[in-house]
């Protein structure tokens, strides 16, 4: 049974162990930077803006417009949205079940969903996406990290200026293979097939590193940061010049209509040399889209990386599950692997492994899973949070109103008013979260505007999921401490409130 929904933190949450650093590596500088932190906040900062807009009262209740599904005693983001005709939900559901079921070793009879790997992070969309929503985390190096994956990159860009591959594990760390004795390892003799396929790229696990946050009133709480710890690499020494940088599994809430917001009205926002002086920024990541062969701006993804949902979608099956397409037709083997690139695939006559159809089904179910409605938003305390979620700023880049575009491949998302509270552009985060790894035109420390839709349920879809792009926070408190960078006076003005105020705040996340 799920747990009840609260406005409260969970208890768990409550005296939880995190720690200060770059995502990746713990760097002497960030510690000391949260540790001056410290001192700042207990003697004051920055006065708070007086006043906070109004929530839209379309959308007060009713977050994805006519997509809004109500809630249930077990929470879960895989529900159609609500405004899906019959037709529309068997395409629905026909994704779900390719995103839901395991995919299999090349070659099998079930040919239309083999060519898992060889090389892999998960057998599965929702392996990592749990019930559409957020990862778990890892609470201990103990834990081997399976819905955080570690990218890789060499300095320098690439032709469409995107990050180099590392030459011999190449874009991203894949802990797991299909032979049988990787899928054996924990039994006795699996050493017997040793030479049965490919050995895995490395065993991956997260070192976390704590560090106490006091609040000026003189409360206290411990903040995470992840330290990458790689072990039995399989291929020999990753390049000495490389980056790593961690990414955890998002939630998939609301993602369709993100993708009708006009362009436009994402540009109006943009302000990349900050000429209104609020210390707010927000600039557009500009990358390259496989589909038209050509460079468009990024709005998914959390570096805003990728130009679709499609795309999105396909990089994640080829490079989470080694599942080729149209988009991305190599298997995820280097040159220097060559019993990888030896491997049965799973292709059809077009020469992929997923086929466009198949593709189009799973894309259609992300697009068109319903944003669940809110909770108590009438709430006194709620209401109060709201206000104050106002007025310390939070606002500036979490964007509570926009307006979804016309689509005729998707009415059901076309037109709608929805609250996702974010302006979906690049923020500097500040060097506590910055892991230094570029992409595109996204720099080491910045990250896009995650929306909070749904956000107030994650803990009750999964008690020991992650927030932030590394899952370093486990709760919502957690993830707003972290804030540094475009959102530090944010974070400061949340940080001087007193404790009732603090409570409303989050009690109003909670409430999304």
């Amino acid at each position: 049974m799920g747990r009840p929904l609260a406005l409260e933190e969970p208890p768990h949450g409550q005296a939880r162990r995190i720690g200060i650093a770059a995502a990746g590596l713990l760097a002497a500088g960030a510690v000391a930077a949260v540790c001056a932190f410290s001192l700042v906040l207990k003697r004051g900062g920055p006065e708070a803006p007086a006043s906070a807009p109004p929530a839209a009262p379309a959308v007060a209740v009713r977050p994805g417009g006519d997509t809004t599904v109500a809630h249930e005693h077990q929470p879960t983001l895989l529900k159609p949205a609500a405004n899906l005709d019959d037709e529309q939900k068997a395409r629905f559901y026909a994704g779900k079940a390719l995103a839901t079921q395991p995919w299999v070793r090349a070659p099998t009879r079930t040919d239309a969903r083999d060519g898992l790997g060889p090389l892999y992070n998960a057998h599965s969309c929702l392996t990592c996406h749990v019930k559409g929503g957020r990862g778990q985390t890892t609470k201990s190096e103990s834990e081997p990290a399976v819905a955080t994956l570690v990218r890789v990159s060499l300095p320098g860009k690439d032709a469409h200026g995107g990050p180099i591959p590392d030459p011999i594990y190449g874009a991203q760390i894949q802990p797991r293979s299909t032979s049988l004795a990787h899928q054996l390892a924990d039994r006795a003799g699996a050493e017997q097939y040793r030479g049965d396929g490919p050995v895995a790229e490395a065993d991956t696990r997260i070192r976390w590193k704590v560090q106490p946050f006091t609040y000026p009133d003189g409360a206290s709480i411990e903040l995470r940061a992840p330290e990458v710890v790689l072990s039995n690499l399989g291929y020999g020494d990753i390049d000495p010049h490389a980056r790593t940088g961690l990414r955890h599994a998002p939630s998939l809430a609301g993602i369709g209509l993100l993708e009708l917001v006009s362009q436009a009205d994402i540009d109006a926002r943009v302000d990349p040399d900050d000429r209104d002086g609020d210390g707010i920024s927000g600039r557009i990541n500009v990358v390259w889209d496989p589909e038209v062969a050509a460079m468009r701006p990024g709005r998914f993804g959390l570096k805003a990386n990728q130009p679709s949902v499609r795309v999105q979608v396909a990089a994640a099956f080829a490079g989470d599950m080694g599942i080729s397409s149209a988009l991305f037709p190599e298997q995820p083997c280097t040159s220097a692997q060559p019993r990888c690139n030896e491997e049965p695939t799973g292709n059809d006559a077009e020469g992929h492994e997923i086929s466009a159809e198949l593709l189009d089904l799973v894309v259609f179910f992300n697009m068109s899973m319903g944003v669940p409605e809110r909770r108590k938003p009438d709430h006194p305390l709620v209401e109060r949070g709201r206000e104050v979620f106002g007025q310390i700023g939070c606002e500036s880049c979490h964007t509570p109103h926009l307006r979804t575009g016309s689509d005729p491949r998707y009415p059901h998302l076309s037109d709608q008013d929805i609250a996702p509270f974010t302006d979906l552009l690049l923020h500097d985060m500040g060097e506590g979260l910055a892991d230094g790894r570029e992409d595109y035109e996204a720099t080491g420390s910045e990250w896009r505007t995650a929306p909070l839709w749904a956000v107030g349920l994650a803990q009750n879809i999964d008690a020991e999921v992650g927030f932030l792009h590394d899952g370093r926070a486990r709760t919502l408190e957690e993830a707003v401490l972290w804030h540094g960078g475009e959102a530090a006076s944010s974070r400061d003005g949340f940080a001087r409130l007193n404790v009732g105020d603090r409570r409303a705040v989050l009690a109003f996340l909670r409430s999304l």
